[in-house]
């Protein structure tokens, strides 16, 4: 009887140093994605991070080179369904607004680029797409979840941060004002 309490005590502390290390994980986390969330809250209203990155053509997309356009920046991975939905629209409002000044990079945050040209060949897109990595991630506050989409001025102030799958009424109405009320 003496044993198997010390048994059941043994299985007690172990089970109760496994939850105090998971609540150590989980408030770690929390605390790491709240300040991704809140140094990506603190962009908007500041100057959008500059970066220059090859594009799958081999072409430099450098965000400077659009100063004066309104662009929307989108964070995507190949493996996210909400991306590949979006993306395709993207490429249609980079197509309509385009005389209006308005532009869209795609940065894709996958490994492979020839998996990513094969998904840009799958969706017919004509945006430019560069690869990100985890550094432009960073100068972005941190991108965690896809997809993560900034909206820029003419000014190159971020004017707007969507997480996750756009509602595209909302975000092209705000393309929309950006596009009118921006001075060019």
């Amino acid at each position: 009887m003496l044993v198997l309490k010390s048994a059941t005590i043994s299985q007690r502390w172990r089970l109760a140093r496994r939850r105090h290390i998971l609540c150590a994980v989980f408030l770690i986390a929390s605390l790491l994605s709240a300040n991704a969330a809140s140094t990506s809250k603190v962009l908007i209203g500041r100057k959008a991070p500059e970066f220059a990155r090859e594009d799958l053509r081999g072409e430099t997309v450098d965000l400077a080179r659009y100063r004066g356009k309104v662009v929307l920046l989108n964070f995507w991975a190949t493996w996210c369904a909400p991306c590949r939905a979006e993306l395709p629209r993207f490429d249609h409002w980079q197509a309509e607004f385009k005389a209006e000044g308005f532009q869209v990079i795609a940065v894709a945050m996958d490994d492979d680029p020839a998996l990513v040209r094969n998904v840009v060949g799958k969706l017919h897109l004509t945006l430019p797409v560069v690869m990100g990595d985890a550094q432009l991630g960073d100068l972005y506050g941190g991108v965690f979840g896809f997809p993560v989409s900034y909206l820029i001025g003419r000014d190159e102030v971020v004017r707007n941060r969507f997480a996750g799958e756009t509602r595209p009424d909302q975000l092209k109405q705000e393309i929309r004002i950006l596009l009118t009320t921006s001075p060019r």
